[in-house]
């Protein structure tokens, strides 16, 4: 079976995830902790970034390359459009949403995590502990800012990647008045890339993702509550109720002591 090394927070991971489902493809999730270390996932893909997909004695990492590994690999249900200009345009708009949506989308849920301790704690996992939970809390969100500043995440950034965000949410919203997926009349890699990576937007309200359901269906506001991007969230709706599965407790494995468990988001 296919072995997805993940986090369950990352949207590169849930592109991949959305992608094998698309495809009917059988995988088990292998959790990556963060926080401690990353010598396990080093040996085997040589690089300490989630997602990693193992498929035999075949290591992929880069969810782009993972993509198209698996477009070779199990052609059914192909990813790439074949007419020319369909291609050119869905390889176009994976790139753009893997640099657009997917940088902009950290910053400003750093920045909704630093100003709300209610949104800061539920990001937490079930299992934390309540005394965990009220230090998260009770962080000031200035020195969240002072921190995010020093790592390109401060509160002029988070603001330039939600107005970015803004954008990009109305120009997708524009192209899918009418039309029902963004290159064809099929879903492509595009479709896939841009529904996944805008997770940390808004996040799903079904049963896709292991986390709090304090967190299903909420999002960014500003962005995830706006009358302006209905359209393009009611799109992402449909993307998971047409193609992602339902989240089943034997898809997971935590990693043991001996996993890697520090990460970094690819």
């Amino acid at each position: 079976m296919l072995e997805l090394y993940q986090f369950e927070l990352s949207q590169y991971s849930e592109k991949i995830r959305l992608i094998l489902d698309y495809k009917g493809l059988a995988y088990r999730k292998i959790e990556v902790t963060p926080g401690v270390g990353q010598l396990d996932l080093f040996r085997l893909s040589g690089q300490r970034r989630v997602p990693v997909l193992k498929d035999g004695s075949t290591v992929i990492s880069d969810s782009t390359a993972i993509a198209m590994y698996l477009d070779r690999k199990y052609p059914d249900k192909p990813l790439i459009p074949t007419d020319p200009k369909e291609r050119g345009l869905c390889l176009l708009m994976e790139e753009w949403a893997d640099e657009s949506i997917g940088l902009k989308s950290r910053k400003v849920l750093f920045g909704a995590l630093s100003q709300n301790p209610s949104f800061r704690t539920s990001v937490l996992p079930n299992t934390a502990p309540d005394f965990l939970k009220t230090v998260v809390g009770a962080v000031p969100p200035e020195l969240l800012d002072l921190l995010g500043t020093g790592v390109g995440f401060g509160g002029e950034a988070i603001k330039e990647a939600k107005d970015g965000l803004k954008q990009d949410l109305e120009a997708l919203s524009l192209l899918l008045l009418d039309r029902p997926y963004l290159v064809s009349d099929t879903p492509c890699l595009a479709d896939f890339a841009v529904a996944g990576l805008s997770m940390l937007l808004k996040f799903p309200a079904g049963p896709y993702l292991d986390l709090p359901e304090a967190l299903k269906g909420k999002g960014i506001p500003g962005l995830a509550d706006s009358t302006l991007y209905e359209t393009f969230f009611d799109w992402r709706d449909r993307i998971y109720a047409d193609y992602r599965k339902p989240l089943t407790a034997s898809t997971t494995t935590p990693s043991s002591g001996s996993a890697p468990t520090s990460i970094e988001i690819d």
